[in-house]
């Protein structure tokens, strides 16, 4: 019978990708590692695409991508920002098994509809009726002793062996506390309660710092009150400066994951002297990515329909939050201040770039279904929704 362990990955598993074994030596084993931990890490961005369409619980997608940049920022290895990196085999190989034994119950499925469009009471459409059936059956039991015997993807090819050992843990009575020890054990590694505080807790801390110069920024109703006017160019001023250090106090919160780095300015004006290029260079990668998204929500999405779109925001706003990360570990590491001579030139670039992005954004509520709140959604800082 499967112990606990030998059906599970353990959490300390979770955190480190698996080596790829040689190309040289064994080209079809590296072949097959590329092909799971491909749709692994395909699977894997799915699911937070399919959170981040949730309300609420699209805080667990950020605090996701927020644990991702923080160990980028902590290592300096984009390869880190890959969260759950040692479960990718395991989810690739469960994903693609499912998949090829679902496709043999779509096949026979098939079958058995043309069968019974041919004659719909004949005994050729009765038999592949029952073949349907029998085929639904037994391949569900099948991936269920698959799953229970560790979702290897040859244990998707292990009828005879998966059977047993699922039937030998039912008569001992172990089924129940075996399967309540891996779910457990993958819950323990992934730890959503964690990563939800951390997506709520980085969500406030960006809100808090963008929300005064937004409410500013969105004053503006009538262009002939020279009043309102003046309030929107100050909001659209303070939004442009606290959109360049936004991203780094938030990068050094995921690092750190204590809520009073979002007060620790001074440490991100350090930063920018170390290594302001690459710190530009980031923020032209996040704001560049980031303003298309608007262009998505022109027209109100169908709620069946947000699920189409989120996949575009997470892949959008997640390499681009790890380019932040790597940009601030870059800055941290540098051991002294770059020339001033150099550093002014870099900001001389930087504030007429953050100009121009506050410039596109104050037109977006004309063309955002949701008017001008869509001043107040922030994609590339908060939550990686279309709605």
């Amino acid at each position: 019978m499967a112990t606990a362990a030998e059906t599970n990955v353990s959490p300390a598993e979770f955190g480190t990708l698996p080596p790829c074994p040689s190309p040289w030596h064994h080209p079809f084993r590296a072949a097959g590692w590329l092909v799971t931990v491909g749709v692994g890490l395909a699977s894997l961005l799915l699911l937070l695409a399919i959170l981040a369409a949730i309300p609420i619980v699209n805080l667990l997608a950020l605090g996701t991508m927020l644990e991702a940049e923080g160990r980028v920022v902590r290592s300096g290895r984009l390869r880190d920002g890959i969260p759950f990196a040692g479960a990718l085999p395991r989810l690739g190989g469960i994903v693609i098994g499912t998949w090829l034994w679902l496709l043999v119950i779509r096949l026979v499925t098939q079958a058995a509809a043309d069968a019974a469009l041919v004659d719909s009471d004949g005994p050729s459409a009765r038999t592949w009726a029952a073949v349907r059936v029998a085929a639904s059956l037994l391949v569900g039991l099948h991936l269920i002793a698959a799953l229970f015997s560790g979702g290897r993807f040859s244990s998707f090819f292990r009828p005879v062996r998966n059977g047993h050992r699922l039937l030998s843990a039912i008569r001992a009575g172990t089924a129940w506390r075996t399967a309540s020890e891996a779910l457990a054990e993958v819950i323990d590694a992934i730890r959503p309660g964690k990563l939800f505080s951390l997506g709520l807790r980085g969500f406030l801390g960006a809100f808090l710092w963008l929300l005064v110069p937004t409410i500013l920024f969105s004053s503006l109703r009538d262009t002939s009150k020279p009043g309102q006017v003046l309030v929107t160019l100050l909001g659209g001023i303070l939004l442009a400066i606290v959109l360049a250090w936004v991203p780094f106090l938030q990068a050094r919160f995921a690092a750190e994951q204590r809520f009073a780095m979002f007060r620790d300015l001074g440490a991100v004006r350090e930063l920018w002297r170390r290594a302001p290029i690459v710190m530009l260079l980031a923020l032209f990668i996040l704001y560049g990515l980031s303003l298309p998204l608007y262009l998505f929500k022109i027209v109100a999405a169908p709620r069946d329909a947000v699920l189409f779109l989120t996949p575009i925001f997470i892949l959008t706003i997640y390499p681009a939050r790890l380019a932040v990360g790597w940009a601030t570990h870059r800055a941290q590491s540098r051991p002294a201040r770059r020339w001033l001579l150099l550093r002014w030139p870099v900001t001389a670039i930087l504030l007429p770039l953050l100009a121009l992005y506050v410039f596109l954004l104050f037109f977006t509520p004309a063309i955002d279904a949701f008017g001008r709140r869509a001043l107040f959604d922030h994609h590339a800082l908060l939550i990686p929704t279309p709605f």
